[in-house]
């Protein structure tokens, strides 16, 4: 008899012990699941050195290379029109006739000639209009005729004070119009403006390209692209990671599977790219998505991007 209490004791224990086991390792399990669900995922990558293509990006219009406003040597009225805007003239081609005739008196006919060769840019007046010579001031003049150099043409831009000095003749630009957007026009910066605006702070600088088809037209909007050559060791990060707080710029890196927060000082961006003047190094495993999510010194837990393995 006393041998089957023991039994019945030794048993009861046993079942107790396997309860208590239980419970702890669920409590255990329930403790890391909540601590897993905690955790914010992130997604790293490794700070690299690099090197930027560097620009201005500016927009102006396109002129012609030369752009030449044909006045009468007299006045009277426009007797004779000989050519039509699109026409493609001489140098001392005859473009008009004027008649200066004047009540009881006779003259012989004006003719009005271009002083270049060029394209029929503009008829600013229909046959029969008076007109008026620049004389004796530009004002009282009347043009009749632009003629413009398309050959070559221009696109002309105003570039702001700062970047003035960053901008020499020679350099290489890219334009763009909407009329063909899929297509890039290079050209050379040919005139900088030694005389900045006051009442803007900027100068104009224009840009040659050649012009052979005549796709590109005076008057079109054109967006320029001076290129200011490359800068190389740079230390790069993507730009949507840098959280900004006033002044301050911070990122966050993970360490010891931390997330760690990081003042930086910046320096040039472009297209999307930032360079890091101080606070990051290379090889930093910097947080690219969910830094948004994080807090210093808590855990995180890094997973694979979309469409890769980390």
């Amino acid at each position: 008899m006393k041998k089957v209490i023991l039994i019945l004791i030794v048993l009861a224990v046993v079942v107790f012990i396997a309860y208590r086991a239980k419970v702890v390792l669920e409590r255990t399990h329930l403790e890391e699941t909540r601590l897993e669900k905690s955790i914010t995922p992130v997604e790293v990558e490794l700070v690299k050195k690099g090197s930027l293509i560097l620009s201005l990006n500016l927009t102006g219009d396109i002129k012609g290379k030369e752009e030449v406003d044909i006045f009468p040597k007299a006045s009277g009225k426009l007797l004779e029109l000989k050519v039509r805007e699109g026409d493609r003239v001489k140098k001392d081609q005859v473009v008009a006739v004027v008649d200066r005739d004047v009540d009881g008196v006779k003259f012989e006919p004006v003719e009005v000639i271009s002083p270049v060769d060029g394209i029929v840019g503009m008829v600013y007046l229909d046959q029969g209009a008076a007109v008026n010579p620049p004389e004796p001031a530009p004002s009282m003049g009347t043009p009749l005729i632009r003629i413009v150099n398309m050959d070559q043409v221009k696109a002309v831009v105003n570039v702001v004070e700062e970047d003035l000095g960053k901008i020499n003749k020679g350099q290489k630009a890219k334009v763009k119009v909407d009329a063909y957007p899929d297509k890039t026009f290079s050209g050379n910066v040919s005139l900088i403006s030694p005389v900045v605006n006051q009442l803007t702070r900027t100068a104009s600088v224009e840009i040659t390209l050649p012009n052979p088809q005549h796709l590109l037209k005076p008057g079109m909007f054109a967006q320029v692209e001076i290129s200011l050559g490359e800068k190389d060791d740079l230390v790069l990060i993507p730009a949507h990671t840098i959280l900004q707080e006033g002044e301050r710029k911070r990122v966050f890196v993970v360490t010891n599977g931390k997330a760690i927060s990081r003042n930086v000082e910046t320096g040039i961006s472009q297209n999307g790219w930032v360079e890091i003047k101080s606070g990051l190094s290379e090889n930093d495993s910097l947080i690219v998505a969910g830094q948004y999510l994080v807090k210093t010194d808590e855990p995180v837990k890094v997973i694979a991007p979309k469409g890769g393995e980390k």
